[in-house]
C-alpha cells in the first residue's frame, strides 16, 4: 500500500528544534535564549493548552523564518522535513510551502538564491529517498504588496521545471479584518496558466468575515485546495458550493486546536462530519509537525479516537492526499 500523504505543512515548522539549533549557531543568529530547551520552547507550541490567535503563532514563525533566512539553512531545512516526514511517518507524498522573501533578510539575500537553495535541498531528498515524490509551494502573503507578490509567483513559474509545484498566500490578515482575495486574481491566473496548482490559505479564523472570504476565494479565485477552510461547516450552501466545485480542504486538526481556531475535540468532529455529511473534500494534514508537537499518523488517530472519521473514511482521505497533490499531478502515474 501506498503511504500518507502530507499536503500542508510549513517550512518553517516542519525542521526539528535540534537542527534549527544547530542552523543558528552555524548562522552566528543571536538568538534571546542560551539554553536549548529554552530555544525548544520558543520555535514550537510548547504549551498544550496552546497560543492565544494566530499572531501569537507569528510570532513563533518569526524565529523560524529568520533561522532559515540563508541558502545554507534553506537547504538543509528542505532536506531534513523530507526526510523526517518519509522517515517518521512513511510520508510518500509531500509537499513543502515556504515564503522565500521571508527568508532573504528584506532583500540582503538574492531571492533566486533562496529558492534554488530549496530546491537543491529536494533534489537531495528525492535521491536519498526515491520512494518520496516531493514539491515545493510558494508562498505570497497578504501583508505584501501587489508588486511582491507579482514576483513570488513569477519566480515560481521560472523555478517550477525544478519542482516548485504550487503558489499559496497566507499571513497576518489586515488588523484581524477582512482581506481583499480578488486582488490577487492576476497573480493565481498567471500561475494556473503556466499549469502551477493553487492553494490559498483562507477560512480559518474570523467568523462571519472569515466565511465570506471562503466565498470569495471560491468565486474569484477557483483554486485547486484551500488551506484549512474550516469555517464552511457552519454555512450549508457554501458547502455545496466546495462540494460542487471540487476544491479540496486541507484540514489541519492539532493545529486549529493549538490557535483556539477551533475550541476543542468535539468542535473537530463536529466540522468534519460536517464536510462528509455535505460531501466537501479534503485531507488530513499537520500544518507543521515539529512546531505544533504533532505528527501525521496522530492527526489520523485523533480523528478516529474522537469519532470524525471511521477507518473507511480515514483511507479515502488519505487516497485523496495523495490525487491532490500537485505533485502527483505533474509526475507520471506509478505502477
Amino acid at each position: 500500500m501506498e503511504g500518507l500523504a502530507e499536503l500542508h505543512t510549513h517550512l518553517g515548522a516542519s525542521v526539528a528544534s535540534d537542527i534549527l539549533w544547530s542552523i543558528a549557531h552555524e548562522q552566528g543568529i543571536a538568538l534571546p535564549v542560551k539554553d536549548y530547551w529554552e530555544f525548544d520552547r520558543l520555535v514550537t507550541v510548547s504549551d498544550p493548552r496552546g497560543v492565544a490567535d494566530l499572531n501569537a503563532l507569528d510570532a513563533i514563525y518569526h524565529w523560524t523564518e529568520l533561522i532559515q533566512s540563508s541558502p545554507i539553512a534553506v537547504e538543509r531545512s528542505v532536506h531534513a522535513a523530507i526526510g523526517g516526514a518519509f522517515r517518521s511517518q512513511g510520508i510518500t507524498t509531500f509537499e513543502l510551502r515556504f515564503n522565500p522573501m521571508k527568508r532573504n533578510r528584506g532583500g540582503e539575500r538574492d531571492l533566486d538564491h533562496i529558492i534554488l537553495a530549496a530546491v537543491r535541498g529536494l533534489d537531495r531528498a528525492r535521491l536519498e529517498y526515491p520512494q518520496v515524490r516531493a514539491g515545493l509551494i510558494l508562498m505570497m502573503d497578504r501583508t505584501f504588496n501587489t508588486e511582491q507578490n507579482l514576483v513570488i509567483v513569477e519566480k515560481a513559474i521560472h523555478w517550477a521545471p525544478r519542482g516548485v509545484v504550487g503558489v499559496d498566500i497566507a499571513g497576518p490578515r489586515p488588523d484581524g479584518g477582512r482581506y481583499d482575495y480578488r486582488q490577487i486574481v492576476p497573480m493565481v491566473e498567471t500561475a494556473r496558466e503556466a499549469g502551477l496548482g493553487v492553494t490559498i490559505h483562507v477560512g480559518e479564523e474570523g467568523g462571519d468575515v472569515g466565511r465570506a472570504e471562503i466565498a470569495e476565494v471560491v468565486e474569484a479565485l477557483r483554486p485547486d485546495r484551500i488551506g484549512h477552510g474550516i469555517l464552511a461547516a457552519g454555512d450549508p450552501e457554501l458547502m455545496r458550493e466546495l462540494a460542487d466545485t471540487g476544491i479540496v480542504l486541507e484540514i489541519c486538526p492539532t493545529s486549529n486546536l493549538l490557535t483556539k481556531a477551533l475550541p476543542d475535540e468535539d468542535a473537530i468532529r463536529k466540522t468534519v462530519r460536517a464536510f462528509v455529511d455535505h460531501g466537501v473534500q479534503f485531507t488530513i494534514a499537520t500544518d507543521g509537525p515539529e512546531m505544533m508537537r504533532t505528527h501525521l499518523r496522530d492527526e489520523l488517530d485523533l480523528l478516529k479516537r474522537i469519532g470524525a472519521l471511521d477507518e473507511d473514511e480515514l483511507e479515502d482521505a488519505r487516497v485523496r492526499g495523495h490525487e491532490a497533490s500537485f505533485v502527483v499531478r505533474r509526475e507520471p502515474a506509478r505502477v
